[in-house]
């Protein structure tokens, strides 16, 4: 079993389990998707399971997907910003030497393009990749050494770190929040009224309202990066059941909500054409429906890849066969209306008052048997003898 996981770990010592729930179906560019969601968080799967029927039966959730690509920004010692621009350009002027350089270290990889920056003796360079099916980072780690090492030999330049931090990798950070990193995606979902108050207990006025309130007023008062409630609470729990790198769920959590009305369609407002003018109007304003709410989250930075990693463990083989073994940019597609779906059905219990209750009931661990026959301890056994907290 140890020489099977090579490439994943060293030492092994065991297998940590996660429950895994199930949510759904959620409805995204006209096709359903069987969530599974692995956490220990009460209430999580509940919420996003709520979010999928609230936008499924509003006729699902539209998303769009960009492949960005995946990054590594070395940074080099220079003598001054003469030398860093004399490297920049260098780049610049042989970047199809670069690009063969980097891309002889892989068929799966693309060196798509370069951006830069120099402060005092350093310079950086954040090179852009293609790297197909694959989250990448191995991939583009071993390329970019390539390009170092070319760098070094032509210029006679050394680098201090094959990753200066302008990558970024595995850390909240504005760049990638601005430029995008991995897949950039965006969801969004026409929800009516009436679905708002049967499913989500609430209205699309006071939902905007806490979306205001918490999500932008909130994480600008606080210096947040984003404008979100929770999307890191979902991307980690399918970054876990698909075999995701999870240091990338401080990526995932980067991103903003929107919340507006929609106004009524224009089928109903010419429901009233035929009748005079001031008639006309009375009709409108007693017919008009009241607007339904316009729900939206864009994620900038979701670095996610099918194959490689974690990917290959059978239980998250299992769960990406369940959502029918999809692309890279599939799969962050389905992340991305998962978020949206989580995001919508936290912000309504927020509005409705109901987090507590939610968290009372679902969130904490009921009694046992054995704890009401007089069990003191506050641990248990399971029937394979596991204990838990």
């Amino acid at each position: 079993m140890a020489q099977s996981l090579t490439g994943n770990i060293e030492n092994m010592i065991g297998w940590t389990k996660v429950p895994l729930g199930q949510a759904g179906p959620l409805l995204v560019n006209n096709k359903n998707y069987d969530l599974s969601l692995a956490t220990t968080e009460g209430a999580l799967v509940a919420s996003v399971n709520r979010g999928c029927k609230a936008t499924r039966l509003s006729g699902g959730i539209k998303v769009l997907v960009e492949n960005v690509g995946a990054t590594r920004g070395p940074v080099f010692r220079v003598k001054g910003i003469d030398e860093g621009k004399k490297l920049i350009n260098w780049v610049k002027d042989n970047f199809k030497l670069v690009q063969k350089a980097a891309e002889a270290t892989s068929q799966h990889l693309k060196l798509v393009d370069f951006t830069s920056t120099m402060a005092g003796k350093n310079a950086w360079l954040r090179f852009r990749f293609n790297t197909g099916e694959a989250m990448g980072m191995n991939m583009v780690t071993i390329a970019t050494q390539k390009i170092v090492e070319l760098i070094e030999d032509k210029l006679k330049i050394k680098c201090l770190a094959l990753s200066g931090n302008f990558c970024v990798d595995k850390k909240a950070n504005w760049l990638n929040f601005i430029e995008g990193r991995g897949k950039k995606v965006w969801a969004e979902a026409m929800i009516k009224r009436i679905i708002v108050k049967d499913v989500l207990k609430t209205t699309p006025e006071k939902i905007i309202e806490v979306v205001k309130s918490k999500q932008w007023l909130g994480s600008i008062m606080s210096g947040s990066m984003g404008a979100n409630g929770h999307f890191a609470n979902i991307a980690a729990a399918l970054f876990l059941a698909t075999g995701q790198d999870m240091a990338h769920v401080v990526e995932a959590s980067l991103g903003v909500t929107i919340a507006e009305l929609q106004s009524g369609s224009a089928s109903r407002r010419a429901t009233c054409s035929h009748l005079p003018g001031e008639a006309r109007g009375c009709a409108r304003r007693s017919a008009w429906p009241a607007p339904d709410l316009y729900f939206s989250v864009y994620l900038p930075d979701l670095m996610v890849g099918m194959v490689g990693g974690g990917t290959r463990f059978p239980s998250q083989q299992q769960v990406l066969k369940m959502l029918g073994n999809p692309s890279a940019i599939e799969l962050a597609g389905i992340i991305g209306g998962s978020v949206l779906a989580g995001e919508l059905s936290l912000t309504a219990a927020l509005a409705s008052g109901d987090l507590a209750k939610a968290h009372q009931k679902l969130g904490r661990p009921k009694p046992t048997r054995s704890d009401l026959l007089g069990n003191k301890s506050p641990i248990r056994s399971d029937l394979n003898g596991a204990r838990y907290d």
